[in-house]
């Protein structure tokens, strides 16, 4: 179900955003941190707020697993409090999982994130792939028989991606060969809008690559990452998207939960922000498609 899902919320609210809330201190208005005492509460109240202000108007969410175990032992805690919270607002919401090193590591992570009663509930789980079908197999059943979704990030926007994942391996790049493991895995589990639970997530900053998995992986969802950096725009993003504006997903940051920095304001008002920020993003992406 969740697939479909995600692509309802993106039709009702005719936005294919999804907000990113994996920040730094850096980003937290300097009131919340003199008001809350930590970062942790900060970021936390941080997160609440901005989901509160922008649940009418965004369809997603997504969060990062390590970027609250790193923050401190009770991280994990607020994380799983989070989760609970955005998807009682009516998000779908997306969490970058731990790192998948081995089969052991995938086994568990499928089963700590996906099964009934997770202390970690999400609808789509974003995972590295590139130890190969060991990291996917275990997740398979949820998202058959759970209607679970898995993010594999085969194409990242960073500046020195290129140098490993566009390598040619054979007549394929090295990312191309990752969206075959995608398709492979993912086209017998398509949900009812006609795109698959296995998932790609993949470049804003990479048009060609957009263009070309767009063409060849007609069943593919591709959330596309990167619309904060530099080299990503939504021009680039607007690749991803079949011709009824459907099948895709695009990702922001700190652009938008950050916006205040960018106003060059003290933060007071860093809800509004935000909120702007948000309504911009949807309004440059829909100036390239327009979702039916």
């Amino acid at each position: 179900m969740s697939i479909d899902l995600l692509q309802d919320k993106i039709r009702k609210l005719k936005n294919p955003s999804v907000i990113d809330f994996g920040v730094t201190p850096e980003h937290l208005p300097q009131h919340l941190l003199d008001e809350e005492g930590s970062v942790l509460k900060a970021y936390c109240r941080f997160c609440r707020e901005l989901m509160a202000g922008m649940k009418h108007l965004v369809p997603a969410v997504r969060f990062s697993f390590a970027t609250f175990a790193l923050m401190s032992p009770e991280g994990m805690v607020e994380l799983s409090n989070l989760l609970n919270e955005a998807r009682g607002m009516g998000f779908y919401v997306i969490l970058d999982g731990p790192a998948v090193l081995s089969p052991w590591d995938a086994d568990r992570t499928a089963s700590w994130c996906f099964r009934e009663g997770s202390r970690y509930p999400c609808d789509g789980l974003a995972i590295n792939p590139y130890i190969g079908s060991d990291a996917i197999k275990p997740f398979l059943p949820y998202c058959r028989d759970a209607g679970k979704d898995l993010y594999l990030i085969i194409r990242t926007a960073n500046k020195s991606a290129a140098e490993l994942q566009d390598l040619m391996t054979g007549t394929r790049l090295v990312h191309g060969a990752a969206a075959d493991l995608v398709n492979r895995y993912g086209e017998p589990i398509v949900g009812k809008c006609g795109y698959s639970r296995v998932c790609a997530m993949v470049s804003a900053s990479a048009p060609d690559s957009l263009r070309n998995l767009r063409a060849k992986y007609k069943r593919t969802f591709l959330l596309v990452d990167g619309l904060d950096y530099p080299s990503g725009n939504a021009k680039n993003c607007s690749y991803a998207f079949d011709r009824l504006g459907h099948g895709a997903a695009v990702c922001a940051g700190p652009s938008v939960t950050a916006a205040w920095l960018e106003q060059e304001t003290d933060g007071i008002d860093y809800i509004e922000q935000a909120v702007q920020a948000a309504e911009r993003m949807k309004k440059n992406i829909t100036r390239y498609i327009t979702v039916l």
